[in-house]
């Protein structure tokens, strides 16, 4: 059986399975949001493979993404990361991960969760689009411009609109697989499952 997939997933097997168990499926898990808008804004200049592939480094790295012990990390923490090859040994961004998870906190105690929150900017429905090609996906949309102002004034760092939608993405608050891809009408039918028609 032959497979349509979106362009960008290509035959790297890591991309692939990116593709087909993740990305575009919705998240309400606060610890994975947390891992997200982290390396969302680590891949910035960078390509997604490039983080993927580092990936499993960045969780053991930070702690498996526990936003409070992230949020504790100080001066000593941050210079053992900068000497850790296995992530993205950028001072901005390791910083913004600390000043991030800062944030994120507010952000849960402010609104329960980060899962209540974030959904608002999409009225809690993922935005389904109807895309035939690569080439008319947005780099960014409204709704992420507005995300992306707003998590800024909440203290939050690398979460400009491009990444925002990225993130968007990423997490299934918005459905940009090609309507030819299998994953397009799966996630619709049955999120979180892996199905092919």
């Amino acid at each position: 059986m032959t497979i349509t997939r979106c362009g960008w997933a290509t035959s790297d097997p890591i991309y692939v399975q990116y593709h087909d168990e993740e990305w575009g499926v919705p998240v309400h898990d606060d610890r994975k949001f947390f891992e997200m808008i982290c390396l969302e804004g680590a891949q910035a200049g960078l390509s997604w493979i490039t983080i993927l592939r580092k990936r499993e480094n960045y969780r053991v790295a930070f702690d498996h993404f526990d936003v409070v012990k992230v949020a504790g990390y100080g001066d000593d923490k941050v210079a053992e990361l900068l000497q850790n090859a296995g992530i993205v040994r950028n001072k901005l961004k390791v910083n913004a991960f600390i000043k991030n998870a800062r944030a994120f906190l507010a952000v849960q105690t402010a609104f329960g969760s980060f899962d209540n929150y974030i959904w608002r900017f999409v009225n809690g429905t993922p935005i389904l689009n109807h895309w035939s090609t690569l080439r008319e996906i947005p780099p960014q949309t409204i709704e992420a411009q507005a995300m992306s102002k707003d998590l800024q004034k909440r203290g939050f760092t690398f979460v400009g609109p491009t990444i925002c939608y990225a993130f968007m993405q990423a997490t299934g608050l918005v459905n940009d697989h090609i309507v030819d891809c299998f994953r397009y009408q799966g996630i619709n039918k049955t999120p979180g499952q892996l199905t092919y028609e």
